[in-house]
C-alpha cells in the first residue's frame, strides 16, 4: 500500500478519481485535501478488503478491476448484493454511522486496485466539504436501493427474467464478471446460467 501522493502512478490515479461517481463535482482545493488521505492498495483476486462483522471500516474507490459485495449465513451460503468498478465506489457508511458491525463482506472478483481511506478519515472529510457529503449519502442510498430491488427480484422474477434484468440494467459487466459469481448473484447454479447463455448467443445469431 503506498499513499496517492507519492505513488509513481498518482497523475493517472488523479484522472481516474475525477471520473468517479462521487468524486467527479469535487472543486480543486477539496480534491487536494483529499488526496492526501487517500492509499493506493492492490488485491488479489478472492482477497478480501472488509469482512462481514468488522468494526473497522474504510471507504473504497475502485480505480481498477472489480469488487464484491457479499453476505453470508451461518452455514456458508453466500449472497452476492452487488458489484462495483472503475468509476464506481463500495463503503460500509451507514454501519459505521449506526455504530454496527459490517453487514456484509466486501472482496475482490478479479485483481483490482483501489483508493481508500479510513472511514472515520472520509466522515470528517465529508463534513469540511457538505456539498460532497450531499451528493456521497444521495449514492448510499441509491445503492441500498439497489440491493433491496435486486433482493426481491430473486423471489419474485424467474431465472430468465433475473439475467434479462441484470442484461439491461448493467450490460457492461457482463462478460467482465466470472460466470460463477454471477451465477452466485443471480441464485443461479453456473449449470443453468450457461445454459441460458448459450441460448442467447443462439437467439442472437438468428437474428442477424
Amino acid at each position: 500500500m503506498t499513499p496517492l501522493i507519492s505513488h509513481p502512478q498518482r497523475d493517472s490515479f488523479r484522472l481516474a478519481l475525477a471520473r468517479n461517481i462521487v468524486l467527479r463535482t469535487l472543486k480543486p482545493k477539496a480534491f487536494q485535501d483529499l488526496e492526501k488521505l487517500l492509499i493506493i492498495a492492490d488485491y488479489k483476486k478472492g482477497e478480501l478488503l472488509m469482512g462481514q462483522g468488522d468494526h473497522d471500516m474504510e471507504q473504497y474507490f475502485v480505480l481498477e478491476g472489480a469488487l464484491k459485495r457479499v453476505v453470508a449465513n451461518q452455514e456458508g451460503k453466500e449472497i452476492i448484493l452487488r458489484f462495483s468498478v472503475e468509476d464506481d465506489m463500495d463503503t460500509s457508511y451507514a454501519a459505521w454511522r449506526l455504530r454496527t458491525p459490517a453487514p456484509y463482506s466486501i472482496r475482490a472478483v478479479t485483481k483490482s486496485r483501489v483508493a481508500k481511506l479510513p472511514m472515520e478519515a472520509w466522515v470528517e472529510f465529508l463534513e469540511r466539504h457538505p456539498s460532497v457529503k450531499s451528493d456521497f449519502e444521495y449514492e448510499v442510498m441509491h445503492l441500498m436501493s439497489e440491493v433491496m430491488a435486486h433482493t426481491i427480484t430473486l423471489h419474485l422474477l424467474d431465472a430468465a427474467g433475473r439475467l434479462q434484468r441484470f442484461l439491461r440494467k448493467y450490460p457492461s459487466l457482463y462478460g467482465r464478471i466470472p460466470m460463477k459469481e454471477l451465477a452466485t448473484h443471480l441464485n443461479l447454479s453456473a449449470e443453468t446460467l450457461s445454459r441460458m447463455k448459450q441460448k442467447t448467443k443462439l437467439a442472437e445469431a438468428k437474428l442477424r
